[in-house]
């Protein structure tokens, strides 16, 4: 297998349905039920990219990619933010975070929004990864 990525989500499905598109195009596969657990993994096996929900328990994707992209080791991980929410939400929950804290955030990588085609999923890793399709 090539290039590892790390799917988090707390539902079942949806890390199955990314282990699957992953696994078909030659990825490794690393899976994570919420931040606290990825962050974790993120530490001991620095992935090439992360798929991250938005909503999970323990801790949320907004809180995770924030410390994410905090970490001077670890920002330049990219980040597929993959989740049912539309995209203004999460921007404007990081613009809030972003006045409150003084600390602000990159975007992240590519925003796909809950149904993806395991053919649109394929196509935003490889564009992220600089892979041809």
């Amino acid at each position: 297998m090539g290039r590892t990525v790390l799917a988090v989500d707390d539902e079942v499905q949806t890390r199955d349905f990314v282990s699957t598109v992953l696994e078909e195009n030659g990825y490794t596969p690393i899976l994570a039920e919420d931040g606290e657990q990825a962050m974790e993994i993120i530490r001991q096996n620095k992935p090439d990219l992360v798929i991250l929900d938005i909503m999970m328990p323990r801790q949320s994707g907004i809180k995770m990619y924030r410390e994410l992209k905090s970490a001077e080791s670890l920002r330049d991980i990219p980040v597929i933010i993959y989740s049912g929410l539309p995209r203004r939400t999460l921007l404007r929950a990081q613009a809030a975070l972003t006045q409150s804290s003084g600390e602000s955030v990159p975007e992240p990588d590519a925003y796909l929004e809950k149904p993806v085609t395991p053919e649109r999923l394929e196509a935003t890793i490889k564009k992220i990864l600089g892979e041809e399709l």
